[in-house]
């Protein structure tokens, strides 16, 4: 048993197995919702019509207040809590097990729904069944930074223990299925693609890598579902989404986790500015559904996601909070060297100015803003502007300092695509594949139309519909240091970021 067992919960233990109980019982119980008896109680003034009805319950018990000869008891189960009243007078053979009760036992309870004199609504229990005893007590406080560690780490205690944790992870539930059935609705197929890559593609980002043994060959755990999406679009499915587990071997922070949700979908006969109008109201449709507004609250300010939101050209914006051209190759070198931003010089002058661009602009913008045109050297899967070459159809969706999507009109010529990718080879960037994708390049050979896609980070989208801070608040399990690296008292700092 672990450091977390309390002794007297042990004593407990032992003593309903002596006395012939099962504290672990094999069955459960046919048991109603607590939501659906609130539903039916009615009001002090107006009582439901299943007032005075036998119902049963099965869930967590939060605390007791043990009276003598009375005990009340909050019960909590998936869909809320209700009140229990446990009498001396109603239950006198089971009496004596009470004192093997314990606040954080599951239990099952059959009894009268009604009211007490103060109106609260309550089962008055006639039976009483231990479902699964608790070894560990619950918490008594959870706040500061000890207690954010241990929610993050005890999340199966988290969720009924820290008011309104429970209903983010709900949220967040329904905001994907909400995602799902809107992209439905639009004439997309949901599809599933590999997880094991044997090229690390389809975005910039360093991977995890992991050997297979039967093929002795290392395999990449995906960075981006994209070049598979988009081989499916080859084979004339036309409209695909994927809502998949990407894996970045990068830093942590308050927006980052190594092990992330993202949705991506691609449409054929559509160009970036088709898939802005889409992106624009799945967010409208999802703050309405999910929040009844499109105003949101998100770190102490109110953004509006009603659309259509607001477009910046990427030139104009750096020109405009940097004070520099990406043209002006002197100036934008200077201003790095004012601000200490520095890339690799083999990296290229562009990778300089996209870090100058993050630095200077992207943190600042509040938005929702589309961020658009992109300078073609830092977006190797995109297709060129017809008017403007040297940028691409491509946006990036920011709100609050944080991008929330990525999107572009799809390079679709097999020829420049398979150029583009000797490029980022040969720049022996860690975080751009190590060889040529020679099977999308031949997928690409048999054709693929005018094709436009988008990524959407659905964890940052959580984060902005359920109004928490951090990317771990809408995790239900982030990942976390090992115990042996940080102690419970040691949380992981906002500030580590990649």
């Amino acid at each position: 048993m672990t450091e977390l067992v309390h002794p007297d919960r042990v004593a407990k233990l032992a003593a309903i197995r002596a006395a012939g109980g099962d504290p672990y019982p094999a069955r459960g119980v046919e048991a109603e919702p607590i939501e659906a008896l609130h539903a039916a109680g009615g009001t002090v003034e107006q009582p439901g019509a299943r007032i005075g009805e036998t119902v049963t319950i099965a869930g967590r018990l939060l605390g007791l207040r043990d009276f003598g000869k009375l005990i009340f008891a909050p019960v909590l189960d998936r869909t809320g809590r209700i009140q229990v009243g446990m009498q001396k007078a109603k239950l006198s053979e089971w009496w004596p097990e009470r004192k093997f009760l314990d606040g954080g036992d599951l239990v099952a309870i059959t009894g009268e729904l009604a009211r007490t004199q103060k109106g609260e609504l309550t089962i008055w229990a006639h039976e009483v069944q231990l479902l699964a005893k608790s070894l560990a007590p619950p918490p008594e406080k959870w706040h500061g930074l000890v207690d954010v560690e241990a929610r993050y780490r005890r999340r199966y205690v988290d969720l009924w223990a820290s008011e309104g944790v429970r209903d983010v992870f709900v949220k967040r539930s329904r905001m994907l299925s909400l995602t799902r059935r809107f992209l439905e609705a639009r004439g997309f197929l949901e599809v599933e693609t590999p997880t094991l890559h044997p090229i690390a593609g389809g975005a910039t980002a360093r991977p995890f890598v992991t050997h297979h043994n039967a093929l002795d060959t290392d395999l990449y755990l995906r960075i981006a579902p994209e070049l598979y999406l988009k081989r499916l679009i080859v084979g004339g499915l036309e409209r695909v989404f994927e809502v998949s587990r990407n894996f970045r071997n990068e830093g942590i922070s308050i927006q980052h986790n190594p092990e992330f949700t993202m949705l991506e979908l691609y449409q054929a006969q559509a160009d970036y500015r088709h898939v802005m109008e889409l992106t624009e109201s799945l967010f409208e449709h999802l703050a309405l559904e999910l929040n009844g507004t499109t105003d949101i609250e998100f770190r102490e300010r109110t953004y509006s996601l009603k659309a259509p939101f607001a477009r910046g050209r990427y030139d104009d914006l750096l020109q405009e909070h940097a004070g520099v051209s990406v043209h002006d190759e002197d100036a934008v070198r200077a201003k790095a060297r004012e601000l200490g931003v520095t890339v690799d010089p083999a990296l290229g002058y562009w990778k300089l100015v996209d870090a100058l661009f993050e630095q200077t602009v992207e943190d600042h913008i509040e938005g929702p803003l589309f961020v658009t045109h992109h300078p073609t050297a830092i977006s190797p899967l995109s297709k060129p502007d017809p008017g403007d070459p040297r940028f691409v159809e491509r946006f990036e969706l920011h709100l609050a300092g944080m991008e929330l999507c990525n999107a572009f009109s799809e390079l679709n010529d097999p020829i420049e695509q398979e150029a583009r990718f000797a490029e980022q080879v040969a720049s022996k960037d860690p975080e751009m594949p190590g060889e040529v994708d020679v099977d999308y390049v031949q997928a690409l050979e048999y054709g693929m139309p005018p094709t436009a896609g988008l990524g959407i980070g659905m964890d940052r989208l959580a984060m902005i519909l359920t109004n928490q801070n951090s990317i771990r608040d809408v995790l239900l399990f982030p990942t976390m240091r090992p115990r042996s690296a940080a102690s419970p008292d040691e949380p992981i700092a906002d500030g580590d970021d990649e």
